[in-house]
């Protein structure tokens, strides 16, 4: 699962960095045109995804996980191949906007593993397996920029196409799902989408983590728009995409360092605990980025970054899975993956305008300010339902041994 991960996070990736010059390709346009059509084909996929999520996860609740990513690597891989044929920019928006259906191959991948995982491990297990998609996701641009320059943008796509479709073969041929049917009652129960919406509503913290997993994409991907400008203006125009690619894979290394780790503490001390920490601690390091004088201060305060938010993920997932019962989790696992393509959707935009009106500055204080934000309310919400729940404890079976 982890080597699918990689094939999947890295080939995603890889069209990144030359979608805007791909689309340049198909006529003579203006900049602003596109510039805007990049925006656009960029998070039409987030949108599609945005929907359909939930209906993934709750179909992998019936059928099985595994089927579902075999599905989705089907899915994404054919949208891939054929934006390698595509000869206008409305062909290539279609396509993106389709392959948001199938786009969520990493978040299934984690519900299945959360539940073929015993929860006392899961943070560990699961800051493992996101090891995979963070270490796709810094060589896949630099890869991805080696196959435009040596065959040319077209022919990436088709690349690109084939790892895709051998992430589902992997899938397919190493990976067994073993669906529980234990004597719990409420792991086996079949539920409907209300009574899960009435599940997570009823539960504040857990709630809570999921509307966080919102804020902490939109904090996240609220500099990704600006990035490249911001090292121009502090490092100047010289080789400004070798140094972009630097800051932003600062944050990956760091991401990839601490993950498994901070899964590991979540699993000893308490997954709340862990997150209300690193949310106040991206949230620290997020401020003096706003006042850096080189690009390697920035650098620097990157990496920490990644450090902070390489913990978040996992130790949300291993939270829902020791929140919600088995035969609901990937439907929740799904909201939850939709509230994060939501942030997806609104942190570029936002960062983008923030900057536009403010300056670089602005995104920075403010980006801070959300993550403190998501800090506090996670803080407030965990202690007002540890106040409460002396008189709500689970009783607990009395051995008879």
């Amino acid at each position: 699962m982890w080597v699918a991960n990689f094939f999947v996070g890295g080939s995603l990736t890889m069209v990144l960095p030359f979608m805007s010059l791909y689309i340049e390709e198909f006529g003579n346009f203006s900049e602003a045109y596109v510039q805007n059509w990049s925006g656009l084909v960029f998070g039409v996929t987030f949108g599609t995804a945005f929907l359909f999520s939930p209906i993934w996860g709750r179909i992998g609740d019936k059928f099985g996980r595994r089927k579902i990513l075999i599905l989705s690597a089907l899915g994404m891989g054919l949208s891939v191949l054929l934006m390698g044929y595509a000869d206008s920019v409305w062909e290539l928006f279609f396509l993106r906007m389709f392959m948001g259906i199938f786009t969520g191959f990493v978040p299934m991948s984690q519900a299945l593993i959360s539940t073929q995982t015993p929860k006392a491990i899961a943070g560990r297990v699961l800051g493992t397996l996101q090891t995979g998609s963070v270490t796709g996701n810094l060589m896949g641009p630099l890869l991805g920029g080696v196959l435009a320059d040596a065959f040319g943008y077209s022919a990436t796509f088709k690349w690109v196409s084939l790892t895709i479709f051998l992430s589902g073969l992997l899938v397919l041929l190493g990976v067994r799902e073993v669906l529980y049917s234990g004597d719990d009652e409420e792991e086996t129960t079949s539920y409907t989408s209300k009574q899960v919406l009435l599940h997570i509503a009823g539960h504040p913290v857990l709630l809570a983590v999921m509307l966080i997993s919102a804020l902490v994409q939109i904090a996240h991907f609220s500099i990704q728009p600006i990035l490249s400008l911001y090292v121009a203006a502090i490092h100047g125009p010289n080789s400004i995409a070798f140094f972009s690619g630097m800051a932003f894979s600062a944050a990956g290394l760091g991401n990839l360092l601490m993950a498994r780790r901070w899964g590991r503490l979540g699993d000893r001390i308490g997954y709340i605990k862990i997150l209300i920490f690193l949310l106040f601690l991206a949230g620290i390091v997020y401020f003096p980025g706003a006042f850096v004088t080189s690009i390697w201060q920035l650098m620097i305060l990157r990496f920490f970054l990644g450090i902070a938010i390489g913990g978040i993920i996992p130790v949300r997932i291993a939270y829902l899975r020791q929140e919600a019962p088995l035969s609901m989790q990937g439907e929740v696992l799904g909201y939850n993956t939709s509230l994060r393509f939501l942030g997806n959707l609104i942190g570029p935009a936002f960062g983008g305008m923030l900057s536009g009106f403010f300056g670089f500055s602005a995104v920075f204080f403010v980006t801070s300010a959300l993550l403190v934000a998501s800090g506090v309310i996670m803080l407030l919400t965990w202690r007002k339902q540890q106040g409460g729940g002396k008189n709500r404890k689970r009783t607990q079976p009395v051995s008879t041994h």
